[in-house]
């Protein structure tokens, strides 16, 4: 009984067995028509433009015929169109492989590697080409190339030894001209950019350099340093990131991480808060920006400029024009910091300077719009402190609100009435005193008149007057000295 058991056991293992080597058989190869069709597919996608699709067709023929060399060679083709010369590669070496005496495939390889600025092994290919076909027009000019690169390689690198930057770069011109996709000429030739003092021409070279390379950390993190150098800290934060993406122990780039992350925070925090109109404490987030980076120019100078503006905001106008001008000395052609020391000129009422920061911003920058209507308001109320400045009249400031105004105009009215004067020429000096604090009171009390004025405009001046004519209308609609007797009571509150 045992026996039986055994014997049918064993029966089930063979079946088994032979069932396993069936469907992989049928797993393992295509029929030579599905192949066909595969490749038939293929290659009209590939005329077609539409390289994915015909990509995934020659996919399933390779592992339909892993021996046909022309299948790896077509794939290699749809690989090359697609800018992945690197996935090219193995197949065209997989081709060869198949067969060794594929020149086409043999020249096409020499051709990636010469790009890729491996001259020994593309003159190798191109050597392989001639001994089998010694008259090969295109494998005679490739190899010139390969040894012609080979040169231009060796002199840059003297060069560049010998600390001849300029040089350098222009042979690696040439250098890259014939080898696009070799990530050690670019990464070369930023490094001399670098040493020019060129940094934003050392990023165009490492940013292609970085896809160059499988795994080039060290591209990803110098372009992040290049970047927060120039101020531009959320590429910084960018770069970084792919670095950690290859690595997230690379110890160099989680330490620059943490910096340019700590800092972008910040200055996007500040800008909020500025959007916010919360300037006290977008001043506060600035100073923490020139904390954590003391040493690169770019945020103090950015971080200052913040600052100047949020002071300019109606907060303190003399602090504002000192650090406004300790920030233009920094930056003398930066034209936001001009326009915020011109408006904290504005609420000290300098107007003079004021016009003069206008007309300096505008020289760096003909065609702004916020400029030029600054200039023009700045020159009204210059125009118009040279006849009535009623925040002037009161003694108040151009930030004073409505509360401080009236008790203003309380304390000067009743210092003023023409009731306390006796003599006949005092009392017209009162009258007229009277009168411009009764008109700055009402033109700074209502909101209408009070813009008006801030633009430059005086709204109670006849010039202003739609229709232009006559008569002063007195401020209350009425005369308060007809009739020569003057009867007010002012309360303290």
């Amino acid at each position: 009984m045992e026996s039986g058991r055994r014997r049918g056991l064993s029966s089930v293992l063979s079946s088994l067995s032979l069932l396993c080597v069936v469907l992989d058989l049928q797993l393992d190869g295509a029929t030579p028509v599905e192949i066909e069709h595969h490749l038939e597919m293929g290659r009209k996608l590939l005329a077609a433009g539409q390289l994915a699709e015909a990509l995934s067709h020659y996919h399933s023929a390779v592992e339909g015929d892993s021996k046909n060399y022309l299948t790896y060679y077509k794939r290699a083709a749809v690989f090359l169109a697609m800018g992945k010369s690197k996935s090219a590669l193995p197949d065209l070496s997989q081709a060869i492989q198949l067969k060794p005496d594929f020149l086409a495939a043999r020249l096409q390889r020499g051709n990636i590697l010469l790009k890729q600025g491996n001259t020994e092994e593309a003159r190798e290919d191109f050597l392989a080409v001639l001994n089998r076909s010694p008259d090969h027009e295109e494998a005679h000019d490739q190899l010139h190339k390969a040894d012609d690169l080979e040169l231009l390689q060796e002199e840059a690198h003297e060069a560049h030894h010998r600390g001849d930057y300029f040089t350098a770069v222009q042979v690696l011109e040439k250098v890259i001209e014939l080898s696009p996709w070799d990530p050690e000429s670019r990464e070369l030739r930023a490094e001399c950019y670098i040493r020019l003092g060129d940094p934003r021409k050392a990023i165009m070279d490492l940013t292609p350099a970085t896809r160059l390379r499988a795994d080039n950390r060290a591209a990803f993190l110098k372009l992040s340093q290049l970047h927060y150098s120039l101020g531009n800290h959320h590429d910084s934060l960018s770069q970084v990131r792919e670095c950690l993406k290859l690595d997230q122990d690379d110890k160099e780039c989680f330490v620059h991480y943490k910096q340019v992350k700590k800092l972008s925070k910040q200055l996007d925090t500040a800008e909020e808060l500025i959007l916010e109109q919360r300037y006290r404490e977008a001043i506060e987030k600035c100073e923490s920006v020139m904390r954590t980076e003391p040493n690169v120019a770019f945020y103090t100078n950015k971080a200052k400029e913040r600052i100047c503006f949020c002071l300019s905001k109606n907060i303190k106008s003399l602090e504002a024009v000192d650090i406004c001008s300790e920030a233009h000395q920094r930056e003398p052609q930066n034209i936001h910091i001009l326009r915020d020391r011109a408006e904290a000129y504005i609420l000290q009422q300098e107007y003079e300077k004021a016009v003069e920061d206008y007309q300096e911003a505008r020289e760096f920058d003909q065609e702004n719009q916020e400029l030029r209507e600054g200039l023009e308001r700045a020159q009204k109320l210059l125009k118009q402190s040279r006849k009535r400045d009623y925040y002037k009249i009161l003694g108040v400031s151009r930030s004073a609100n409505k509360q401080e105004i009236i008790k203003a105009y309380r304390k000067l009215a009743q210092q003023w009435h023409p009731d306390n004067f006796q003599s006949e020429a005092d009392k017209k000096e009162a009258e007229k005193k009277f009168i411009d604090i009764a008109s700055a009171k009402e033109v700074l009390t209502n909101p209408e008149m009070r813009q008006k004025f801030d633009s430059g405009e005086d709204p109670l001046d006849p010039e202003n007057q739609q229709g232009g004519g006559g008569g002063r209308e007195w401020p209350f609609g009425f005369n308060p000295f007809e009739g020569g007797n003057f009867h007010f009571k002012f309360h303290q509150h």
